[in-house]
């Protein structure tokens, strides 16, 4: 498996078959897709899983966000989305942001809690989804 930058267009087609394939393909879009770092998973030049990373300043700190992290179901639960985490985490902490958080579905929140990260919010509906936000502060050693 290789990761690799991508373009946001390029990540639209899985975050949409995975995440929300019951809402229109425009749903998948984030308005600052342009502003981020998207990378995708690759096994034999097959796009198997998408993440992406957003860093802003916020109180004086760069803090980064990731989004629309999605793995074809074929592929989930065999370590990609685990390599894809420990990507992003080394790419925010490269980027010199001190936090990375996320909106989590609650169905995932074990997974993110394997990488230090606790919920920051209480519990909130997308749909009929349940989600909260769970966070990590990052450092060079962490």
């Amino acid at each position: 498996m290789t990761i690799q930058p991508l373009s946001p267009e390029q990540t639209y087609p899985l975050r949409h078959a995975v995440l929300w394939p019951d809402k229109p393909y425009a749903f998948v879009r984030v308005d600052n897709d342009h502003e981020g770092h998207h990378y995708g998973a690759f096994e034999n030049e097959e796009l198997i899983a998408v993440i992406s990373l957003f860093v802003y300043a916020d109180d004086g700190k760069l803090v980064a966000r990731f989004r629309k992290f999605a793995a074809h179901p074929d592929w989930q639960r065999k370590g990609v989305g685990s390599q894809l985490m420990q990507h992003i985490l080394k790419e925010a902490r490269r980027m010199g942001a001190t936090r990375l958080w996320c909106d989590a579905r609650l169905d995932a929140a074990d997974f993110y809690r394997r990488f230090g990260m606790q919920p920051i919010s209480d519990v909130f509906y997308k749909g009929p989804i349940p989600y909260a936000a769970y966070a990590v502060e990052l450092s060079e050693h962490s």
